[in-house]
């Protein structure tokens, strides 16, 4: 059963609680994902940031999968009946790292949940609120942005695309093909048939192409200023999915220094439009 769009205030609230072991496979996998030639993992080594995505990894029983790839809608988070979910942003600030070889725990929290009607169909938006800590205590706080929408309603309006900025200082060219969407999606233990499922993608959902992971940008965002930055820590970061990229072009992530320790990082896509806007503050 799914809940009326205007009736989710009783999941506002709502908690639970995760425990994972820090472990060094999933690390070192990342990295060859990302193309990074990192020193292989030990115990005490620190997970980068935006890398504490490959733990905590959702675990649904098989029968509990819905035809999208993700759980049924239902349990933590509200029975939204919206048939498109998407990773919309977030908020974090690092405390201090997590570490091979430690155990952790995320307690999350629904914070709100809007309920929104626009040109282009209804809209909810729910933030979630992770709080994460490791043997050392306090790790990081993460506020999570899940927006579920109509599917596109033929004539229905599109939203006006914004250029991306022409000034960036460092930018990487990234090739997005299926092989890295699937490392990601199988390294995040994320079913959701967007990123993989080409003919579910173009056929069901109506994209032209297998979408790239909004996580995914924006860990490459922050990698890219990893390599321009190198041992720099990341004391806060920011980010916003602007418009999707696909895997039948190839986009970059960019960036320019803005003054006292920030940056301002963007995704570019083939037509020079913004995808996603960020910030960083290294410490």
């Amino acid at each position: 059963m799914t809940a009326p769009l205007d009736d989710f205030s009783p999941w506002v609230g709502r908690s639970e609680r995760r425990t994972d072991l820090i472990t060094a496979a999933p690390l070192a996998a990342l990295a060859a994902t990302l193309d990074r030639e990192d020193p292989a993992p030990q115990a005490g080594t620190s997970v980068p940031p935006l890398w504490h995505w490959i733990y905590f990894t959702p675990q649904a029983l098989a029968r509990d999968i819905g035809d999208d790839g993700h759980a049924r809608r239902g349990g933590f988070l509200p029975p939204v009946p919206l048939p498109r979910r998407m990773w919309a942003g977030g908020r974090l600030a690092f405390h201090q790292p997590l570490k091979v070889g430690e155990p952790a725990v995320r307690t999350s929290t629904i914070t709100e949940v809007q309920t929104k009607s626009g040109r282009s169909g209804s809209l909810v938006f729910v933030t979630v609120r992770h709080d994460y800590a490791g043997a050392a205590g306090p790790a990081l706080t993460e506020e999570h942005d899940i927006v579920y929408r109509d599917a596109p309603q033929p004539g229905a309006p599109v939203p006006q695309p914004q250029a991306a900025p022409a000034d960036a200082a460092f930018e990487r060219e990234i090739v997005p093909d299926p092989v890295l969407l699937f490392r990601y999606s199988a390294l995040t233990f994320n079913g959701h048939r967007i990123h993989y499922d080409q003919p579910y993608v173009t056929q069901v959902e109506g994209y032209p192409g297998l979408v790239v992971h909004g996580p995914l940008i924006a860990t490459l965002l922050l990698d890219n200023l990893r390599r321009q930055r190198p041992g720099a820590g990341v004391r806060r970061f920011e980010f916003k999915a602007v418009r999707p990229i696909f895997d039948i072009h190839r986009f970059h992530v960019c960036g320019r220094p803005d003054g006292d320790g920030r940056f301002a990082l963007w995704a570019r896509d083939h037509e020079g439009l913004l995808a996603m806007q960020a910030t960083a503050e290294l410490s």
